[in-house]
């Protein structure tokens, strides 16, 4: 991701830049826009660089300088951790500026504001829903490019904590007795999130809670698929104890 940065700020900062604030009404764009590159890339006093960036959109808000101070004024929030303003402007960029050649990276760096917020399973995921939805943009349609392409891994990560979230709420409903409630959302898991890290203990679960209902031939089923697919698993010998000790008529060979 770092990579992906550094390249997209080389083609936006320009190499020159002046020592002193000057006056937006008598000072081109390109002055401008370098000092606030060098407010941001040099300096780090990201809230003047903001500023100076926000500066140049008002003045001269029908220049390409402009355009690529949008892109570097979310840059900006995003590296302050603004992540609602850089969104802001972002969104604002894409909608007005969709074939740009930087549109790529504005879908990307919004993604980011959202991927930057993930939250602990046990809280709420609205953030990493919203990361989700905003990765798989950049990857449909932004394809082969290296954009789409740290996407693609990200999502793997958000695919995780929604897994997290559901495994939890399963957890709860099932210390409550409310197995029906349970079972659902440990089959969101397995169906949803297959190849996260909580599909191994969704299906102990789903294995614990069906002999707990007396349903032993889908407990079975549930233990012969962790089986099939993790054998090492410790989550697998826990069920297979499971099911030898509760209903060993069910286990095959």
């Amino acid at each position: 991701m770092r990579r992906l940065f550094s390249t997209v700020l080389l083609c936006l900062v320009s190499a020159c830049a002046t020592p002193e604030k000057p006056d937006p009404e008598t000072v081109s764009p390109e002055v401008l826009y370098n000092r606030a590159a060098d407010l941001l890339i040099e300096k780090h006093e990201y809230t003047k660089a903001i500023d100076a960036f926000d500066e140049i959109d008002r003045y001269y808000p029908y220049s390409r300088w402009a355009l690529k101070a949008q892109i570097m004024q979310a840059f900006a929030d995003y590296v302050k951790k603004e992540y609602d303003d850089a969104e802001i402007v972002l969104d604002r960029f894409i909608q007005l500026y969709p074939g740009n050649k930087y549109a790529p990276y504005a879908y990307y760096l919004k993604a980011m504001c959202s991927y930057a917020q993930l939250s602990d399973p046990m809280r709420d995921q609205k953030k990493t829903q919203d990361a989700l939805l905003a990765l798989r943009e950049v990857a449909n349609r932004f394809p082969k490019t290296d954009y789409a392409a740290d996407a693609e891994k990200k999502l793997n990560l958000t695919y995780d904590y929604l897994a997290a979230k559901e495994l939890n709420v399963g957890r709860f409903y099932q210390k409550n007795n409310e197995h029906a409630a349970a079972l659902n959302r440990f089959n969101t898991v397995v169906r949803d999130y297959p190849v996260t890290r909580s599909v191994q203990e969704a299906l102990f679960r789903l294995t614990e809670t069906y002999l707990i209902l007396g349903l032993d031939e889908e407990a079975q089923k549930s233990a012969a698929v962790l089986g099939y697919n993790y054998p090492e698993s410790r989550w697998y010998k826990k069920a297979y104890a499971l099911m030898k000790k509760y209903a060993p008529e069910t286990i095959k060979g």
